[in-house]
């Protein structure tokens, strides 16, 4: 007869509960700070849904009324150096911890509120109307909010979005060997989350300090947990990953300080990642100043419940318990708070010119100005001022022939041996002598802490990269194995990345490579094939370079790696083994930022293209003897195209092929087609043709794969039609 035996986890999982004694303990002056924190937090959330109530909030107000304990709880154990990220309900959590960051020794519930702490209060409410006087100058609003001084990194409004670069910030605070840590707050959405899951793995595994902080307050929207997960006790989550969790009633303001101080041990002495769930509940509906009981998704009794354990009200009956703070003491602090409140409103709002008595608006003067609509998409290159760029014609360094691969290799080498903060991580880069394809050939030996071979969690190691480069401190350079998992982790990509810098203000550096293959020809079939130029130029934020040559690849990394927005250099295996000028000693040159390489000339036709597409294109023309300029892109993002060789070809030639290699769907040329039109119009004689792949994804027989895709058979027969009409 089969055996059973009971197996226990790895990790603890504890509940912590707090008892009169604990209350009585704790100082007169953390309870105090407590009740300060909770209150301000309280009343201003409360004048915001005032505002949105009058109309003056454009957009949601994701109020987190009733949540406060765990909010405070855990922030006042932290400092300063600590990051802490949320989601679109993160009111609470960005004003703990902007308040504990202007005032660390604390709030006294008895004076004056400091200047310090009404800047934090009229901020946040600017941001979260929309004003420029915001942290983000409006651009976040109450769904965005991020302070980077006081390690306020950023709230999210894509669940579980901000969980993977909550561990790029816990990587780099232990590479740099501080003690800090991270903190992700996330509800009970957020635990069904793939990239939630993911980073919970890789964080364990890697030994992050970083605390996943669960806020169960029991309703996604107006889904009940139950409703959604068989265990409803969501700290159980942890176990699975041999992460030490704990579970508190998150309305105990002081259980949570609890519990955090436990967890803070742990990870402060290098022991890796915790987990803490509390028990909150917000009062009202997932927008707005209702309750859900309006919508029907849940009962009055059920509010009435979590209401009369209020944390506020339960802090302040031992406040008075202990003869801390009186009644009327009590009452003052809210009292001063809605003053000074209704004081920075003034600040924002003036009468409405003709409305009702009482009714007002947004000062004018407050509106951030039209024009600074697209400002900060990319940055302003200045990382570049005083850079002397070479190309080809100016090189002066010995040039040898080399594999296009081994060029990867060397310039990758160079970088990280030249600067400590260069990091690449991605899925098996540590093996296999440098990868799929020997692109880190012998770098995991000689730098084991900065080559980081990753689980198959793409959503996970990107986003921790996306947080590494918005830490700062490092470049990451994250490597796809194929171009085509961009789609799972397009949220960390898209979402997170790209749009980091303009969606909080423009001012954030995003020093973040992606070394992404393009795969065609190679029998890989339909999911391990594409070419992702034509989706990245359609995202805002991102640059995108494609070398076609080993010297433009040493050259363009270089660049990549010191331009302060993320760029995803693509490469193409057709290129991988072919062999052209190349550095034989100097990898340190850069080459310019927006600028194409004419690699023929002609009058007849202009062709433009990248990648190992260039190649194809350079075949035809030769073998065809067509009388063509050939402009290798080089730079495809819409900030970095050069329209100035453009223009001079297409005055010259009056006709352009736009020649890819990749599916007509997801075209790069379709909207470049569409601006050399609107640009240059008046010169073109003939439509602009293009050669692209068919409308299916390549297939796994090389026969199909073949004819879903363009090389220079296309472009010949494509150059003779247009040269003979």
């Amino acid at each position: 007869m089969s055996t059973h035996t009971p197996l226990e986890p790895a990790s603890p999982w504890v509940e912590v509960e707090t008892t009169t004694d604990d209350w009585d303990a704790a100082a007169p002056e953390l309870l105090e700070n407590m009740f300060s924190h909770l209150t301000l937090i309280r009343v201003f959330e409360e004048y915001v849904l005032d505002l949105a109530g009058q109309g003056l909030i454009h957009g949601p107000a994701h109020s987190s009324i009733g949540q406060e304990g765990g909010a405070v709880g855990s922030v006042l154990p932290l400092n300063s150096d600590d990051s802490v990220n949320g989601s679109h309900r993160g009111h609470h959590q960005f004003l703990a911890k902007a308040l504990h960051h202007v005032a660390p020794k604390g709030i006294d519930p008895r004076e004056d509120l400091t200047d310090d702490i009404r800047t934090v209060l009229l901020r946040s409410l600017a941001e979260i109307c929309g004003l420029d006087r915001g942290f983000g100058h409006g651009r976040g609003g109450s769904m965005h909010l991020q302070w980077e001084e006081a390690g306020a990194i950023g709230t999210n409004a894509i669940v579980g979005g901000g969980v993977p670069l909550a561990a790029g910030y816990a990587w780099a605070h232990r590479h740099a060997g501080t003690d800090a840590v991270a903190v992700t707050y996330f509800g009970d959405g957020a635990t069904n989350i793939g990239s939630t899951l993911e980073t919970f793995n890789l964080a364990a595994a890697w030994k992050l300090p970083i605390c996943f902080f669960i806020e169960n307050n029991r309703y996604a929207v107006s889904t009940n947990v139950e409703e959604v997960t068989a265990e409803s006790r969501l700290s159980a989550r942890g176990l699975g990953f041999n992460i030490p969790s704990w579970k508190v009633d998150g309305m105990d303001v002081l259980a949570v300080h609890t519990a955090m101080n436990e967890a803070l041990e742990h990870m402060r002495a290098g022991k890796g990642p915790t987990m803490i769930e509390v028990d909150v509940y917000r009062y009202f509906h997932q927008n707005g100043a209702f309750p859900g009981s309006a919508f029907g998704y849940r009962s009055k009794d059920e509010e009435k419940s979590w209401r009369d354990r209020d944390p506020i009200a339960q802090l302040a009956g031992h406040l008075q318990r202990r003869r801390i703070l009186g009644a009327d003491q009590i009452e003052q602090v809210s009292v001063r708070a809605k003053a000074v409140m209704a004081e920075l409103g003034d600040i924002l709002l003036e009468p409405l010119p003709g409305g009702k008595p009482g009714q007002r608006r947004i000062k004018p003067d407050e509106w951030p100005d039209p024009d600074f609509r697209d400002v900060g998409v990319r940055g302003d290159l200045s990382e570049f001022d005083g850079v002397q760029f070479v190309d080809r014609d100016s090189f002066g360094g010995e040039i040898g022939q080399s594999k296009f691969i081994e060029s990867i290799a060397d310039v990758l080498g160079r970088q990280m041996e030249t600067d400590d903060s260069v990091v690449i991580l991605g899925e098996d880069i540590h093996r296999l002598n440098g990868g799929t394809n020997g692109a880190t050939r012998g770098l995991a030996e000689k730098f084991p802490d900065r080559i980081l071979g990753t689980p198959i969690s793409e959503n996970a190691f990107t986003g921790l990269g996306g947080g590494m480069a918005l830490d700062g401190r490092y470049k990451p350079i994250v490597e796809f194995m194929y171009a085509d998992f961009m789609w799972v982790a397009a949220d960390q990509l898209f979402n997170q990345i790209g749009k980091a810098r303009h969606m909080f203000g423009g001012d954030n550096d995003v020093p973040f490579v992606l070394r992404s293959k393009v795969a065609m020809g190679t029998g890989y079939g339909s999911q391990h094939s594409m070419d992702p130029a034509g989706i990245f130029a359609t995202a805002p934020g991102w640059r995108i370079v494609a070398p076609s040559t080993p010297f433009d690849y040493v050259g363009l990394m270089n660049t990549a790696l010191r331009c302060k927005d993320p760029v995803v250099v693509l490469e193409h295996v057709d290129l991988y083994n072919a062999k052209g000028d190349a550095p034989v000693d100097d990898f340190d040159y850069l080459l310019p930022i927006g600028k194409a390489a004419l690699r023929r000339e002609g009058s007849a036709v202009t062709v433009i293209t990248y990648l190992a597409m260039t190649t194809y294109v350079l075949d035809a023309v030769d073998e065809g003897g067509f009388d063509a300029d050939v402009i290798d892109l080089r730079w495809l993002d819409r900030a970095s195209i050069d329209w100035e060789s453009i223009e001079a070809s297409v005055k010259k030639t009056n006709r352009v092929v736009i020649a890819e290699q990749g599916a007509i769907g997801t075209s790069y040329g379709a909207w470049l087609a569409d601006e050399i039109q609107r640009r240059f119009f008046d010169w073109l004689d003939h439509p602009i043709e293009r050669v692209t792949g068919g409308e299916a994804s390549p297939s796994i027989s090389k026969v199909l794969e073949r004819a879903a895709i363009a090389q220079s058979n296309e472009v010949t027969a494509k150059l003779t039609e247009i040269l003979e009409s």
